[in-house]
């Protein structure tokens, strides 16, 4: 879980500094994000706030120490350098999040491991979670009949059943081998039109 890295007290008072909105500046510091990015508005042109191009502009600022590759930009911030949002995010709100997205977690590794504890109907019978193995008695077979066919072992039923459908003998037996180059493509002669 990141939290603010502290700010020591000439870097807020610099902050805070930078986020007065005098007439004779361009840039102005809007917020913090939990990372260390700080996030800034800026006028194209100085002055007049109703001139056409009085639109503030908002960009990010990293730590010269992140490489690019390193950087994340939360959802909130995001969204307010996208004018999706008017008021910026406010460092309680990048916290609580920080820790709905830890709760989210745990919950979602409790949830897999509910799922993965029930029984799924792909499992073969018997082999996996303690399932119980199906009676083969459908009445119409005599026990003795039953017992000879239940009687082969767990292997010998493997390999039976391998033989019978083993796609992978099939394709060697049909296949160009293992000895197979690929020959040079020799294309045919266009024809005349």
């Amino acid at each position: 879980m990141s939290t603010v890295k502290q700010i020591g007290p000439i870097r807020k008072a610099w902050y805070q500094w930078k986020a007065l909105r005098l007439p004779w500046r361009k840039r102005f510091l809007v917020g913090l994000d939990l990372q260390g990015n700080t996030y800034w508005e800026f006028r194209l042109v100085r002055g007049d706030p109703s001139a056409p191009d009085s639109r503030l502009r908002r960009i990010v600022n990293y730590p010269r120490s992140t490489h690019y590759s390193e950087v994340k930009v939360p959802p909130s911030w995001h969204q307010w350098l996208r004018y999706q949002r008017e008021q910026p995010p406010t460092l309680d709100e990048q916290a609580g999040d920080v820790v709905r997205q830890e709760r989210i977690k745990v919950l979602a590794a409790e949830a897999d491991a509910r799922w993965e504890a029930k029984p799924s109907l792909a499992d073969v019978p018997g082999r996996k979670k303690g399932q119980p193995v199906p009676s083969l008695n459908t009445g119409r077979t005599q026990p003795q009949e039953r017992a000879a066919r239940e009687s082969p072992t767990r292997n010998e039923r493997d390999e039976v059943t391998q033989q019978k459908d083993d796609p992978w003998k099939r394709a060697r037996s049909s296949g160009p081998g293992e000895t197979w180059q690929p020959e040079a493509w020799t294309p045919a002669p266009a024809k005349k039109r």
